[in-house]
């Protein structure tokens, strides 16, 4: 081979070198992202109109790389209760899902629900959940270490209160009563002798239009989106509080593939998702209180009392609760302690405050 003949050679595997490289580069990146709740869910609404056309838009105009997300919302790619599994088994790459639907396997991060009668404010509901998280690894870390998955956003819900098919004015005449609720917070029920019974809200409309129970611990968005009102007449804003616990994951494995600057993209755009979790749901509670109110339901605000009756007797749910987290080898004394702390630090001022010891 004559030397002119070898640089040509070489010039050409160069080439072909250098345009590999560009074109593994170029990577075009499809991810599945999913929840079990409709669209109509503020979360998942967010997830379908910010976080998706967000993380496409800003790694296309500041990579080399495209991403194309298929979409599942509603359950046409994973049930409520079963995203978790979802992400760790791989079946999604990205998925959002209420903890409450996984009392077994993450029965510390429904912590929340363990202080009833919080802010109502979501904003502060994610502040607070925030600290928690930010103090203790443990809440992150067991996602990937036992779950396959990393934590990328917490998700708020609007504040909870009480919607049902008849009229009630103190707690007494709750007892005996069906109200559906979902994993823990059936036990705000059973202090008061109402008769819990766990639901999930693509079932709430005929579960009461069927009688299986008489109303639903629901922040009003619900009520709203899911036409509740059209069998739950009343709409009672008794303030159990805003609870952060649901959050946005994605599969560890699918995690490391990505590229860097990809990874720095979408970890931006779930902490911006996450806040927008807060903010949307505190702009739309007003309006959504409004919106029953014109759609004929009697929404009222019962007397301070009644509050403090309900709180008085979950007074010492919240101790015997951190106790058997601790006993299981949780943190729940520590977690519940900053929880309280940093509620109180952001102005909540409980009706009950929850002696831990």
């Amino acid at each position: 081979m004559t030397l002119k003949t070898m640089l040509r050679v070489l010039a050409l595997t160069t080439v072909i070198a250098v345009t590999t490289t560009a074109a593994s580069a170029q990577e075009n990146i499809r991810l599945r992202i999913a929840s079990g709740h409709p669209t109509v869910n503020t979360y998942v609404n967010l997830m379908q109109n910010f976080f998706v056309p967000e993380v496409t838009k800003r790694v296309a105009e500041r990579t080399k790389h495209k991403v194309e997300f298929v979409e599942g919302y509603g359950g046409a790619m994973v049930k409520v209760a079963d995203t978790l599994e979802g992400v760790q088994s791989g079946i999604i790459d990205i998925g959002a899902y209420c903890f409450c639907f996984e009392p077994s396997n993450l029965p510390l991060h429904a912590f929340q629900v363990m202080l009833p009668f919080g802010t109502m404010d979501p904003v502060v509901s994610l502040k607070v959940a925030r600290a928690v998280y930010d103090k203790v690894p443990y809440m992150s870390k067991v996602f990937e270490d036992k779950f396959r998955q990393k934590l990328l956003a917490l998700i708020a819900d609007n504040g909870y209160n009480l919607g049902t098919t008849m009229e009630w004015n103190n707690i007494a005449d709750l007892k005996g009563v069906k109200l559906a609720g979902a994993g823990l917070n059936l036990k705000w029920l059973e202090f008061v002798g109402a008769v819990p019974v766990q639901g999930s809200l693509v079932e709430a409309y005929t579960g009461m239009q069927t009688g299986v129970y008489n109303g639903w611990i629901m922040f009003p968005s619900a009520w709203v989106n899911f036409k509740l009102y059209e069998q739950g007449k009343y709409y009672t804003e008794i303030g159990f509080g805003a609870i952060t616990w649901h959050g946005l994951t994605i599969n560890s494995n699918r995690w490391a593939k990505l590229p860097k600057d990809v990874q720095a993209i979408i970890q931006e755009v779930a902490l911006e998702y996450e806040a927008k979790t807060g903010t949307v749901n505190a702009e739309n509670y007003p309006k959504q209180i409004a919106e029953l109110k014109e759609k004929g339901t009697i929404v009222r605000t019962l007397p301070e009392q009644v509050r403090l009756d309900w709180a008085n007797s979950l007074a010492k749910w919240p101790a015997e609760k951190a106790q058997e987290l601790d006993k299981a080898g949780l943190p729940g004394t520590q977690v519940l302690e900053i929880a309280l702390k940093a509620a109180e630090e952001n102005g909540h001022k409980w009706p009950v405050r929850y002696n831990l010891k």
